[in-house]
């Protein structure tokens, strides 16, 4: 065990030593508007969570920070754990907070940190080209962030290589780059043409079941989900049709929940009617599947042959109407 702890130690020692980020601070000064409440949460943003690291006490409408943390980063602020957060970038300098509660946090002010204000720009703009942001700000913790949040699902694992070679080298040892590393070498490995990697997760009365129980017999789809997931809900009308059409043609679905809870997840099966195989491991984004499958968003699906080769990915309503068409 010592020796586990002390090679933890040692990579967050070389991750701080090879990167812009340092131990630091976080000193915010701030006020809640339009809200009455007791503490305000400060939280670090890690794989698409945020987990609270510290809180201050609200006094006459007014909460003050000065945290030990790593800089630049992101970090969030909340006054309920349960509901969501401001997201900020923040670097080495003290900011000043505006924190406003309602419709989202979306009224809320952050000012003092340049890298809060390039985000709150990235976000103003429409239709960005992510290489040319990069390219624009290749030392920026946003622009590292734009690549792994909001492009690198729709992006080639070559894409995706390009992009990271585009940031600066000081950014090449954060958590983010290293998870898009991670990622490149994922994607590579579900590409069609490769074998399906198999695994095992519960269904809703807890019995385990593996994917490669439900292979052999024609085309599997692999469905990636969840009920909180408006863009899924929308897609699942489709995918009930196209499963009563083929599935005395040899065709199946095998849907794997991102949901958090149980009672969600069966909800979501039981109102849209979906009646193949699910299963989950109820660990949101933590889902050891969508991990093994470099899931990043979701609706995401991978189409499966009788031998366990993936023959298509991502396919939508029309597109898999398509290709079960030309295969069935």
């Amino acid at each position: 065990m010592k020796k586990k702890v002390f090679f933890a130690i040692a990579g967050v020692a070389c991750l701080l030593s090879c990167t812009n980020q340092k131990e630091s601070r976080i000193v915010i000064d701030g006020k809640v508007a339009n809200a009455e409440v007791e503490k305000v949460y400060l939280q670090k943003f890690e794989e698409k969570l945020f987990f609270v690291i510290d809180s201050a006490e609200v006094v006459d409408g007014s909460f003050h920070f000065s945290t030990a943390a790593t800089l630049p980063e992101i970090y969030g602020l909340t006054v309920d754990v349960q509901r969501g957060q401001l997201m900020m970038f923040l670097d080495a300098n003290p900011v000043q907070v505006v924190l406003d509660p309602s419709e989202g946090y979306r009224h809320s002010e952050v000012t003092g940190s340049a890298e809060h204000d390039l985000y709150v720009d990235y976000l103003s703009q429409d239709d960005v080209v992510i290489e040319d942001f990069i390219r624009a700000h290749p030392k920026s913790l946003v622009a590292t962030y734009a690549l792994y949040r909001n492009f690198s699902y729709r992006l080639s694992p070559e894409e995706i290589q390009a992009n990271i070679q585009l940031l600066d080298s000081s950014l090449w040892k954060t958590e983010y780059v290293k998870t898009l590393n991670v990622l490149v070498e994922t994607l590579l490995s579900v590409a069609p043409g490769k074998q399906a990697p198999d695994f095992t997760a519960d269904d809703p009365d807890g019995r385990a079941v593996s994917l490669s129980s439900r292979l052999g017999n024609g085309y599997v789809l692999l469905d990636f989900w969840a009920s909180w997931c408006p863009p899924c809900r929308q897609e699942n009308p489709h995918l009930v049709a196209l499963y009563r059409q083929y599935r005395d043609k040899g065709f199946d679905i095998f849907s794997v929940s991102l949901d958090r809870t149980k009672d969600a997840w069966l909800k979501g099966i039981e109102d849209d009617e979906l009646t193949w195989m699910h299963v989950s491991d109820l660990k949101y984004w933590h889902s050891a599947p969508a991990a093994l499958y470099g899931v990043r968003a979701i609706p995401s699906n991978f189409l499966i042959d009788k031998d366990g080769v993936i023959v298509a990915k991502n396919l939508d309503g029309d597109g898999l109407e398509k290709k079960l068409a030309e295969l069935l």
